[in-house]
């Protein structure tokens, strides 16, 4: 009669566990560049992102209106709060300004009202991101129609940042469909001796893969939203972003924690 032997094959080693950072992401409820935005994440941080409730409205006055509602915002963050992030972003850039300063800071003191324990907008991070690089003079791009385009300027207007040329596209929907070549276009039609910087607005705008060959070829920084709303929150958690030759990420003095 055989005997079973007990078998020589080692234990897989037990999986360590996940270590990770949550950042929390509130975006407009159309917005569509989720990849966009992980580009900019280390591994060991994590997205968390949730949307403000839909609205059958184009990318107008109206929209920017509605989704900046402080209450709005606040139920929004409440969302997300489950998986304890260290830090939320409201990752809108015409929804946080179109309050101008006082609109955008009732953005963040409602997320924060509603439990985050940090928080940034889209709008605001451009603003951290200007006087990190000690800008005060720069042009934008925009996929907006004209009074949207205008009330960024009024924006930073109030901020004391001088808008010395803009350009805009005029678009009302599917702004994650226009091409890299355009906003290339756009900014180089913008570009001038009297600009320090250029920003390209809408988190909805891709733009990750043209920033840092746009910053070798006309010498000077781009700073886009979604590259600003991102290294903004990654900041507040303690984190740098990931952004190979983006002149706004490499002036980042936060050194990346061991976790």
């Amino acid at each position: 009669m055989s005997t079973s032997r007990p078998s020589t094959n080692p234990l897989p080693a037990p999986v360590p566990t996940l270590l990770q950072t949550g950042i929390g992401v509130v975006a407009p409820y159309d917005f569509a560049l989720d990849r966009e935005i992980w580009r900019w994440v280390p591994d060991n941080v994590t997205l968390h992102i949730t949307r403000t409730p839909y609205a059958p409205l184009a990318a107008t006055v109206e929209m920017a209106v509605q989704i900046s509602d402080p209450e709005l915002i606040a139920r929004t963050t409440y969302d997300v709060l489950a998986v304890g992030p260290l830090a939320v972003a409201y990752a809108c850039t015409f929804g946080s300004f179109v309050g101008g300063l006082l609109g955008e800071a009732a953005l963040v003191d409602a997320m924060v009202g509603a439990g985050a324990p940090a928080a940034v907008t889209t709008s605001g991070a451009l603003l951290l991101a200007l006087r990190r690089l000690g800008i005060n003079r720069i042009a934008t791009v925009t996929p907006y129609t004209n009074d949207l385009t205008a009330g960024l300027t009024a924006f930073l207007a109030q901020a004391g940042i001088e808008v010395v040329a803009t350009a805009g596209l005029g678009l009302i929907a599917q702004i994650w469909a226009v091409p890299y070549e355009t906003t290339v276009e756009l900014v180089r039609s913008v570009d001038s001796a009297a600009v320090e910087a250029i920003f390209i607005s809408c988190t909805n705008l891709p733009t990750y893969d043209v920033i840092a060959g746009l910053e070798a070829a006309i010498g000077k920084p781009v700073l886009t939203a979604n590259q600003v709303t991102m290294w903004s929150v990654l900041e507040l958690a303690g984190y740098q972003g990931i952004g190979p030759g983006q002149r706004l990420l490499s002036a980042s003095e936060r050194s990346v924690p061991s976790v």
